[in-house]
């Protein structure tokens, strides 16, 4: 007598088998289990992670309750612009109340989980809990990452205390004259629009370290740092006092990511750097910068869609609050041991600390036209 068929049908298509496994494929079988000469697994190409390593970091939650860390900003005290500090003799010292402001970053949960089946984990070639690991590591890494270049671009609360206001804000200069000629180095050009903004140069970079430094921003060690996109830096190259980190007279002494140096700027190059966002948007993360550009067309500091929004920092720009670093974590037995789950997680939170330390370079990419 025959037997009647299991009930649910067949795994037929390659989403049960996706379902299946885990994976996910346009093909009849997943590539984790397929046959293949190769065992080496492509990674997708990350962006170059660069902004977190320059964060003022505070760990304090990590032995304390609470979910707010406070930054205290103390006000220098004022200096008689004609006399200074000068006493007269027999007149008391009229003592000044120190005036202070705080600065609240606000922590909170961060994670990505992925799970696989027990099929996968025995079909497959590859390591996959490994890979996983990997993957995630990545995630954690550009999360981060992101994070720590939204707070740059973000509104800040000046010294003193008041509203927050967005960061400073200057765009790429163009030529004064039509094509390059030999005196093209020494052309200063015409300051840009949000409309139509000029090309990273020189010039350009003589005008954020002039805003940085009449604020009396304190440098990164010896320079400031700004953070470039790779077509930013294209046009950077093409300038003659433009040094390379291989031209360094002490190689080796660099930071990471950092590709040249020009006027006690260093430049970090990341893909990171936005491009073609609308301070209008919602939720955009350039929202403190809307209305900004008053010469232009419409409010927002994007009108061209082109253009890159590279940041120039000094000391204590903005920083990290941890209450716990990431860890990776199993999601124990799941399903009878079938099913296998891991994650990162962690609880930290940016914030400005310095309004005054940020400068965004609004230019366009690509070699000078």
């Amino acid at each position: 007598m025959a037997l009647p068929a299991p009930s649910g049908g067949s795994i037929t298509t390659a989403a049960d088998q996706s379902s299946l496994t885990g994976y996910s494929s346009d093909t009849a079988l997943t590539p984790a289990i397929q046959t293949i000469w190769s065992k080496e697994i492509l990674f997708q190409a990350m962006p170059v992670l660069r902004f977190e390593q320059f964060a003022v970091k505070k760990t304090e939650l990590g032995v304390m309750p609470g979910l707010t860390v406070n930054f205290m900003r103390y006000t220098n005290l004022g200096v008689d612009q004609n006399t200074g500090a000068t006493l007269t003799e027999g007149t008391r010292m009229e003592p000044t109340a120190l005036s202070a402001s705080q600065i609240q970053i606000t922590v909170s949960e961060r994670g990505q989980a992925i799970s696989v089946t027990e099929l996968l984990l025995n079909a497959s070639f590859d390591d996959v809990m490994a890979s996983s690991s990997r993957l995630l590591g990545r995630h954690m890494a550009q999360s981060m990452d992101i994070e720590a270049r939204n707070t740059l671009y973000k509104a800040g609360i000046p010294f003193g205390g008041g509203s927050a206001v967005a960061p400073s804000l200057t765009f790429g200069r163009t030529k004064q004259s039509g094509a390059r000629t030999t005196v093209s180095p020494y052309d200063g050009g015409t300051i840009g629009t949000a409309a139509s903004p000029g090309y990273l140069s020189p010039t350009t970079i003589k005008d954020a370290v002039e805003t940085l430094a009449a604020e009396n921003i304190p440098r990164l060690g010896d320079t400031y740092v700004c953070f470039v996109h790779p077509s930013q830096s294209r046009s950077l190259r093409d300038w003659p006092e433009f040094i390379e980190v291989t031209k360094y007279a002490a190689p080796g002494n660099f930071m990471l990511g950092e590709i040249g140096r020009l006027y006690d700027v260093v430049f970090i190059e990341t893909t990171q750097v936005s491009k073609g966002l609308d301070g209008t948007a919602t939720g955009s993360a350039l929202s403190a910068m809307a209305g900004v550009d008053t010469d232009a067309g419409t409010a927002g500091i994007q009108e061209n869609a082109n253009a890159y929004n590279s940041v120039m920092i000094g000391d204590n720009a903005f920083g990290q609050a941890i209450a716990l670093p990431v860890e990776l974590r199993d999601g124990g037995v799941i399903d009878f041991g079938r099913e296998h789950g891991l994650a990162w997680y962690a609880i930290w939170g940016f914030g400005v600390i310095t309004h005054e330390s940020r400068v965004i370079i609004n230019t366009l990419g690509g070699a000078i036209a």
